[in-house]
């Protein structure tokens, strides 16, 4: 997947990914773009996966784009906005798949985050179910800063996590947030002094529980979390349908009435 970014599954289905240029606080350079796009269609077809962590070497998660990749985009402006534009109706644009590629997961995906999570990585981090930082990390929709809009697929993930006005604010002004105030806004589900150990023991928690239920209550958030009020109603009663009966939810609810722990399909 290239050195930028490093992929190890490990027993019980964790796979830990990790941006790997700490001597730059794990800036994206292109290798890390097609190293996010390549290793999150690689896990989308693994067996047996329960779960992502997604986190940064070095003691940063990442400090978004490198100014090496604007300078380059420079010298070729048609084709970086040709990139932008000519895709399918829906589907992702060449900068946009290395966020979205990990929101699409089936499985849970947990951002543990140290050090700052600017700009593009504060949008791969967004793309992540979760989010656990150091009480010291940073984060900053850094963009504005260069004349930008966050364009990485903040707009599937963003909404679902924070008020309009205040995400306007932050993107119109990409100031730095502290942790205790980006978990206030919604931007991290929780601080935790070893945010890796944190999400170890949340994709732990999870992985006790059925799959299919797993998968199906990530559906349901992404589905219907936004939808105007009685319109999830349908999204809940197909989801729920599918899980009935399946060997799955059998062998929680016998694991239960037995006491002991269930083994999943």
């Amino acid at each position: 997947m290239g050195d930028a970014v490093n992929l190890v599954i490990e027993e019980g289905g964790l796979a830990v990914v990790t941006l790997d240029r700490p001597e730059v606080k794990n800036a994206w350079n292109l290798p890390m773009f097609e190293g996010l796009t390549a290793t999150a269609a690689r896990l989308a077809e693994t067996p047996g996966l329960r779960a992502v962590i997604l986190r940064g070497a070095g003691g940063a998660f990442s400090s978004g784009l490198d100014l090496a990749v604007m300078q380059s985009f420079a010298g070729n402006l048609a084709a970086v906005k040709a990139d932008m534009l000519n895709v399918p109706a829906g589907e992702p644009n060449r900068f946009q798949a290395p966020c979205i590629g990990w929101s699409r997961l089936p499985v849970p995906v947990i951002a543990a985050i140290e050090g700052v999570a600017y700009g593009a990585g504060l949008q791969l981090a967004l793309a992540a179910d979760f989010r656990i930082a150091t009480p010291e990390a940073r984060l900053s929709v850094r963009e504005a800063h260069w004349g930008l809009i966050p364009d990485m697929g903040i707009s599937q993930n963003l909404p679902r996590l924070m008020r309009a006005d205040q995400a306007l604010e932050l993107i119109m002004t990409g100031r730095v947030l502290a942790a205790e105030e980006a978990l206030a806004l919604g931007l991290l589900t929780r601080i935790a002094a070893d945010p890796l150990a944190a999400a170890r023991a949340l994709a732990a928690a999870i992985a006790d529980r059925s799959p299919d239920a797993v998968r199906a209550a990530k559906t349901l958030v992404q589905e219907a979390w936004t939808l105007p009020p009685g319109a999830g109603l349908a999204v809940e009663a197909r989801l729920q349908a599918a899980l009935l009966g399946g060997p799955n939810m059998i062998e929680a609810v016998m694991a239960n009435m037995q006491k002991r722990k269930p083994v999943f399909r």
